[in-house]
């Protein structure tokens, strides 16, 4: 019994690890903004689609999942569930029938600001314990990370 307690002495706890602190915040608000999203039918990873094509013109699905830091396979199963819903549509260019590119439709346009609103109203609910400068150095130290690592690929879920 005591080598069992000794040796429980010598690993750190869960609860000493920032990564432990910011997967625990990180679940629950992406929990409760993908409640928020329940209702619109759309996944988190359908909203990061969505949200990254709202204002651009059509584009093709490799420079999609360029900018969206996800696989060209995930970006293409995302894609096909956001056509079956008809909230993105396929466009083909003339000069080449192999080339087609996506973009969002009447319906996925319309959407996004509603969806936004949500994810406003997640941040504002999950975050209203900090203050506004809480809030800002903690963003700012996110940030910090992201770049200090070279971190692209955006998290989905």
């Amino acid at each position: 019994m005591a080598k069992v307690q000794k040796d429980r002495a010598k690993v750190s706890d869960l609860e000493s690890h920032l990564g432990f602190w910011l997967r625990y915040v990180s679940n629950h608000v992406s929990q409760a903004f993908a409640t928020k999203l329940l209702k619109s039918d759309v996944t988190v990873a359908e909203w990061v689609i969505l949200r990254e094509m709202y204002g651009r013109e059509a584009v093709a699905s490799s420079a999609l999942a360029e900018f969206a830091g996800l696989s060209r396979g995930a970006v293409s199963k995302l894609v096909d569930r956001l056509l079956h819903k008809k909230l993105l549509t396929r466009v083909g260019r003339d000069d080449d029938r192999r080339f087609q590119s996506i973009e969002l439709t009447e319906a996925g346009r319309e959407l996004v600001p509603r969806l936004a609103a949500l994810a406003d109203l997640n941040d504002v609910e999950f975050f209203s314990p900090l203050s506004i400068s809480e809030r800002a150095a903690l963003l700012a130290t996110l940030r910090k990370l992201v770049k200090g690592h070279g971190l692209k690929k955006i998290p989905t879920d």
